[in-house]
């Protein structure tokens, strides 16, 4: 495993242009929505950037709040050619350490099941009961219990 701090540079709320969120998630195959962090990053407790040699953003996770004791990690990214050389776990132990240090006592972190290695072993997370609503796919006339 490739030392991450040989790999790129990190740091806690430094610029970011959405630009570059849209190229760096196309790069891992995710769907881009041009915009996006223009709106959300007001919003956010801080992100955390990883830059190569060169300047490129190659990793990448914001950090969500509720304004008080609650964060949230959303939209972690690695550019493709440095996963697997612990990038990612470094900018998540970045954002976690960032959200201790403004106060929050929970941080929490919702996953697909392949990423669950990443999360739960690499990251330090832990599974805890939740609930999700798929907003996009509920009836908004039926009524709930």
């Amino acid at each position: 495993m490739i030392d991450s701090h040989q790999t790129a540079d990190l740091a806690w709320r430094a610029p970011v242009t959405d630009e570059e969120l849209v190229t760096l998630t196309l790069a891992h195959g995710g769907a881009a929505s041009p915009g996006w962090w223009d709106r959300v990053h007001p919003h956010s407790l801080g992100w955390v950037t990883a830059r190569d040699g060169s300047g490129e953003l190659v990793g990448f996770v914001n950090v969500a709040w509720d304004g008080a004791d609650h964060a949230f990690l959303v939209d972690t990214k690695t550019h493709p050619r440095l996963q697997r050389r612990g990038l990612g776990t470094e900018v998540v132990r970045q954002a976690v350490v960032q959200a201790r240090n403004a106060g929050c006592e929970w941080l929490f972190v919702d996953f697909e099941p392949h990423l669950a290695p990443f999360y739960l072993g690499a990251c330090g997370f832990r599974t805890t009961a939740a609930g999700l609503v798929h907003l996009p796919t509920l009836d908004a006339g039926a009524r709930r219990p």
